[in-house]
């Protein structure tokens, strides 16, 4: 696991980032060695305190899926690859990491950018968002275009723990499975509303499961066993054991989806093994990560409901 770098306070003059500095669009993020992720996003979370502490806006929820953000736009192809956030407070870092750094002071105000994903404002924004539990079913049309244009391409869902509670996201899912759609759905667990297991042994297991070996021999063990029922439901329940010990994610396998996790949303380095061992996969995947609300900016961590918003920040007069 990688330590966050936590901040005490926000910054009042712009900090110095030379490493993002560099990156303007995501191909240039992926330029960088894998060693170097984790300095960008302190850099990063630096950026977005006094960026947000200029302009006010939307605080906690981008600073909880800041590195998340930066293994996403690392792994995957954006914006040929669809990136769906779900409700969208939490854009920001992907704001900053999509071309729109230096535009960020206009954030909200007229003629400026919008506080959430906008297609019209960019091409890395996929789906127009705002109001919740949208992200899966807007994916899900994106993958089902990609399979009827025979692009290859992936399609992403970010949604959170509270998003996940409504009926249309739970529409989407068992839609989802029943197409067997080529998909990845992220639930950012950020509140403790679902169960959390995560450790060394769940991070293991979460890469293990997510690995193209396990689910090559997943899938020749099905095939072997089809003319041996008995034997199949055997082999079902032992991998419902196995999986129920180290993960909640019974509910989304019988929906037709392959669960990964939980695991910790703030290690850089697993989230990318783990996202790039997705990539490879086919059919639809569930990625459960744990993240924590105002990471790396200490008030906010302690207050994540009174940090989830801020007021600009006006100068202390001399």
């Amino acid at each position: 696991m990688q330590d966050t770098y936590i901040f005490k306070e926000i910054p009042s003059q712009r900090p110095n980032t030379p490493l993002l500095d560099r990156i303007d669009e995501p191909a240039q993020l992926r330029e960088l060695a894998p060693e170097q992720l984790t300095r960008l996003a302190r850099e990063l979370r630096a950026f977005l305190l006094w960026s947000v502490g200029q302009t006010g806006g939307h605080f906690g929820a981008g600073l909880g899926v800041l590195e998340l953000t930066v293994a996403l736009h690392y792994v995957f192809d954006t914006p040929s690859d669809r990136l769906v956030w779900d409700v969208g407070h939490q854009a920001y870092p992907h704001k900053i990491l999509t071309g729109r750094k230096e535009s960020m002071g206009s954030i909200r105000r007229k003629g400026g950018l919008a506080g959430f994903p906008k297609r019209a404002e960019s091409d890395y924004d996929t789906f127009g968002v705002g109001h919740s539990s949208t992200s899966i079913s807007a994916a899900l049309g994106m993958a089902i275009a990609a399979r009827l244009q025979q692009t290859g391409r992936k399609s992403i869902a970010v949604i959170g723990d509270g998003a996940m509670t409504a009926g249309m996201a739970f529409e989407a899912l068992n839609h989802a499975g029943h197409l067997h759609a080529d998909m990845l759905v992220i639930l950012n667990d950020n509140d403790m509303s679902i169960s959390r297991n995560v450790g060394g042994l769940s991070n293991y297991f979460a890469k293990l499961l997510s690995s193209r070996t396990y689910n090559q021999v997943r899938d020749s063990s099905k095939k072997v066993l089809q003319g041996a029922p008995h034997l199949m439901a055997l082999a079902k329940k032992t991998e419902e054991h196995f999986k129920g010990m180290i993960a909640p994610g019974t509910l989304f396998e019988e929906l037709g989806f392959n669960y990964i996790g939980p695991i910790d949303g703030h290690d850089l380095p697993l989230l990318v093994e783990t996202l790039e061992n997705i990539r490879e996969l086919e059919g639809p995947q569930f990625l459960h990560v744990v993240t924590t609300k105002g990471k790396g900016f200490a008030p906010a961590e302690a207050d994540p409901i009174g940090y989830h918003a801020i007021n600009k920040i006006e100068p202390v007069p001399p």
